[in-house]
């Protein structure tokens, strides 16, 4: 028989332990999102005491660890399907954009230093395969004064499942009837042509090796590799240089007309606006409504609202879109809904 002494040191010693599981947050998914949520919790963690644990392992591995509530949250660049919505075991799901970013075409193209500019045809015709040399005319027409080699050109995309590739693909068959009807959009299609890279790293170290090559990556890897990346045309008929400002000009044009009770999985790919560049997207944190752990949600809701405010001056820190003012005040009153 167990002593009182040792009765009562099991017993704390078991609510010491309910108590550290109780002070920790666990979530996972988007790649492109991981920096900004590891330097939340970094931040989040020394104010608050409270560990918050994120896994990079992609858009589409976020949304099934959080369909099967593995994890306390999920990060993705792609928002959830009706169907996919509907199959998630914690009941109804909550889309909460934390930040912006943009997809960029890289491309390495031997002899040319100049910033490329692209449109939506051309860009389409690549990635379909019918546009394949650099020195094409429709590439030729949008980009005068630049010397194009007459050299093959070599695509790169995605391997796996991604949210970048949601954003891309969201934004070519936008601009594109042919792709929107030959591909469409998701995070996972097939490809007409090219070769794949798995993840951000693998697209942008064969663009990096292949000369010839043109390829889609997150803003930040861009600028990292020292890769050129395009101008593109925009719904206003501007080439347009991604940048914080112009994903940020994006969103702008978006934010005026959202009413109060939409659920945010909204595209702002090839949005209205002078200034906004056209391939733009939200990342969003999934939340489900109703906790099972009510000690836990309280967590999670005030994590998120410290990541709406304080948080977002970390987002542009570290090449992100903060949320305009309008949005992130929507985002504060819907996150009362969580119990």
């Amino acid at each position: 028989m167990m002593s009182m002494s040792a009765s009562v040191a099991a017993a704390l010693i078991a609510g010491a332990s309910q108590t550290a599981v109780a002070q920790e947050l666990t979530g996972a998914g988007s790649s492109f999102a991981a920096p900004l949520y590891n330097r939340w919790a970094s931040d989040y963690a020394a104010k608050t005491k409270i560990r918050v644990n994120y896994q990079s392992i992609g858009s589409g591995g976020g949304i099934r660890q959080f369909s099967e509530m593995t994890v306390d949250f999920g990060g993705t660049d792609g928002p959830m399907t009706d169907d996919q919505m509907s199959k998630a075991k914690g009941g109804p799901v909550l889309h909460v954009p934390v930040a912006m970013g943009a997809a960029v075409l890289v491309y390495n193209v031997p002899g040319v230093t100049t910033e490329l500019r692209m449109n939506g045809p051309v860009i389409a015709g690549i990635f379909l395969g019918k546009i394949t040399r650099w020195n094409d005319a429709a590439i030729k027409g949008i980009n005068p004064g630049i010397a194009l080699p007459n050299q093959d050109i070599l695509v790169v995309h995605r391997s796996d499942g991604s949210g970048t590739t949601y954003m891309f693909t969201d934004y070519l068959t936008a601009v594109s009837p042919e792709w929107a009807e030959a591909v469409g959009k998701g995070g996972d299609v097939k490809w007409p042509v090219g070769i794949g890279g798995k993840g951000s790293d693998g697209v942008t170290g064969q663009v990096k090796q292949l000369p010839g090559s043109i390829g889609y990556v997150e803003l930040t890897y861009a600028r990292q590799n020292k890769l050129g990346y395009a101008l593109v045309r925009n719904a206003a008929g501007n080439f347009v240089k991604p940048s914080i400002a112009s994903v940020t000009a994006a969103a702008a044009g978006i934010a005026k007309g959202l009413p109060a009770s939409t659920d945010y999985r909204i595209s702002i790919v090839n949005a209205p606006g002078q200034d906004a560049y056209p391939i733009s997207s939200m990342t969003w944190a999934l939340v489900y409504r109703h906790q099972s752990d009510r000690a836990k949600g309280k967590m999670l809701v005030d994590f998120l609202r410290y990541g709406l405010s304080q948080g977002q001056q970390a987002a542009e820190q570290l090449d992100y879109a903060p949320l305009p003012a309008p949005i992130v005040k929507q985002l504060e009153k819907r996150l009362d809904a969580v119990k």
